[in-house]
Formats: structure tokens, C-alpha cells, sequence
């Protein structure tokens, strides 16, 4: 899942709130990265990895293209 937020602050609640949810539901990750400075916080759930950017972030390093090919799914219909 790729991710974004105006501000740092915006980051860090999304990725917190996420971290939260999936624990209530005893999903734990392997490992979270960029919890620091929160302008790219990676979460991996090993099947599954989070990517919650800044714009400024997201726009720099343009992971969607890397995954070019892959289905798309807009948030508010999942």
C-alpha cells in the first residue's frame, strides 16, 4: 500500500493509526522504518508492506512506477 500526507505529523498518525488497527486484530510487523522524522515510514507485515509519505516524498521517489504493471485500488472502494 502506497500512501501520502501533506505534513510529517499527517504521516506519523497514519502510519500510527494503521499500526494500531491491525494489532487489534493481532497483526504485528516485522519491522517499521522512518519513524524518525516521518517523511517515509515503511511497515512490513511480510505478505504485505506499507509505504506512508509525504507528498514532497512520494513525489521524489515515484515507487508506483516501480510496480507499473500492478492493479490499482482507490481507498474508498476497498
Amino acid at each position: 500500500m502506497i500512501c501520502s500526507a501533506k505534513l510529517p505529523r499527517q504521516v506519523k498518525s497514519i502510519y500510527q493509526n494503521i499500526e494500531k488497527r491491525l494489532k487489534e486484530i493481532n497483526l504485528k510487523p516485522i519491522g517499521v522504518e522512518g519513524r524518525t522524522d516521518c517523511t517515509w515510514v515503511l511497515m512490513d507485515y511480510g505478505e504485505a508492506v506499507v509505504h506512508v509519505f509525504t507528498n514532497e516524498k512520494r513525489d521524489y521517489y515515484r515507487l508506483e512506477k516501480l510496480w507499473g504493471d500492478a492493479a490499482r485500488l482507490n481507498w474508498h472502494d476497498i
